[in-house]
């Protein structure tokens, strides 16, 4: 489990410092805008389904070390899908402008997937 700590160790302070930049913008610059969905909530979630994308990529590198490109690709195909269904809410809501919701949710969205596809590359290359 060495290459999930090392991404454990990565992934949790650049979570923290992005969590408290995203927040502080939102309260200093958003003041009369009534967020859907807390930061914090949004957070948690890309951070537990990156983690749990990594751990996945990394059991995969192990078992079966020619699908691990594959693996990558379905279990991106299922974190949209987790983010479509964690939207739903927001999209069947009443509130009139959904724009700054889904900025919030998909700006931290397309960081982790940075950060998950820079590692997933990095596991494929040492094959």
């Amino acid at each position: 489990m060495q290459p999930f700590y090392r991404f454990l160790i990565t992934i949790l302070p650049i979570s923290i410092v992005l969590f408290f930049l995203q927040y502080y913008i939102t309260k200093l610059f958003f003041i009369n805008i009534s967020f859907f969905y807390s930061t914090w909530s949004i957070y948690v979630f890309h951070l537990t389904l990156t983690l749990l994308s990594y751990g996945f990529l990394l059991f995969v590198s192990r078992t079966f070390a020619d699908k691990t490109g594959f693996a990558f690709m379905g279990f991106s195909l299922l974190k949209m899908l987790g983010a479509i269904v964690f939207l739903i809410p927001l999209i069947q809501s009443e509130i009139l402008s959904k724009i700054p919701d889904v900025g919030a949710f998909f700006i931290p969205y397309f960081l982790f997937l940075f950060f998950e596809t820079f590692y997933a590359i990095r596991l494929i290359n040492k094959q």
